[in-house]
């Protein structure tokens, strides 16, 4: 069974960084693909990020794309979503999700095409 527990939200200022981590137990990254969902008070859990196969691939929604960078560390079995340039409306719940590396043809951007999830963790931007 895997497991994912993201940490590193807080409170910032707007145009300040911040990175969050979810590390991964049960599994090596290596054997998944990994990708970041956030959910905003009253919306839909909305797609923020993916990294997947040997190359490390990523791909990013256009309303983050140029300010964050999703990476992974498979030394430390955990991926890091850098946040640069945060704006009022990132504030949300950041959540870390996964599914089986072998599964190549599920679309990354839909949330309930992954298999395992994160606790979440707060991310407010003040203005």
């Amino acid at each position: 069974q895997v497991q994912l527990v993201e940490s590193g939200g807080g409170l910032v200022q707007a145009g300040d960084s911040l990175r969050l981590s979810c590390a991964a137990s049960g599994r090596t990254l290596n054997a998944l693909r990994m990708g970041w969902f956030r959910q905003a008070p009253g919306k839909e859990r909305a797609f923020v990020a993916h990294i997947a196969g040997a190359a490390a691939i990523t791909y990013y929604a256009d309303s983050v794309k140029g300010r964050f960078t999703i990476s992974r560390d498979n030394a430390k079995n955990t991926v890091y979503l850098h946040m640069n340039s945060l704006k009022p409306e990132d504030t949300a719940v950041y959540y870390c999700a996964g599914y089986l590396s072998y599964y190549t043809s599920k679309n990354y951007r839909a949330a309930d095409e992954y298999d395992y999830w994160g606790q979440g963790t707060q991310v407010t931007v003040s203005s």
